[in-house]
């Protein structure tokens, strides 16, 4: 009986495997690159690692097939940490954490690109046109059925 229902877990979990798409995520930095080469806008997810809402924008919206489908077809996807260590160079300045500590677990300095996109909450998503010109925020956690009509350009 409970090898019946280990097999029946995992045909589950492989199905839902299956099912689950995934975003193509790069650095804003790639993402300006390739908009260089091929213009198309730029999606941003600026999350944190203690944000909840966060975690559940990637685990129930951005693996939403019509979700990951979409983002992947009509922009260069971005997934930024709001108080991480990365550099960021956008329009000839970069952007840097100089506070940032890596030894530290849970909130962390505020990176200066954070603070520069005006970030008002956890998560956020930033749309930048297909010059890289920032537009209005998303903010806060939305269902695939709910930021579908967000991000249709």
């Amino acid at each position: 009986m409970k090898k019946l229902l280990l097999a029946l877990f995992l045909a589950v979990g492989s199905m839902a495997a299956v099912q689950a798409q995934e975003v193509k995520w790069m650095t804003l930095d790639q993402a300006l690159a390739a908009q260089k080469k091929k213009a198309k806008p730029i999606f941003m997810d600026v999350y944190t690692d203690w944000c909840g809402p966060c975690k559940m924008l990637d685990k129930n919206t951005f693996q939403a097939k019509e979700v990951a489908d979409y983002i992947n077809a009509n922009y260069y996807a971005v997934k930024f940490n709001a108080e991480g260590d990365s550099e960021v160079n956008y329009k000839g300045k970069k952007y840097t954490n100089p506070k940032y500590d890596a030894t530290r677990k849970g909130r962390n300095a505020v990176h200066d690109f954070t603070m520069f996109l005006k970030v008002q909450g956890y998560p956020s998503m930033y749309i930048f046109d297909s010059k890289g010109e920032v537009k209005s925020p998303i903010v806060g956690y939305h269902t695939p059925e709910q930021l579908l009509p967000l991000i249709k350009v």
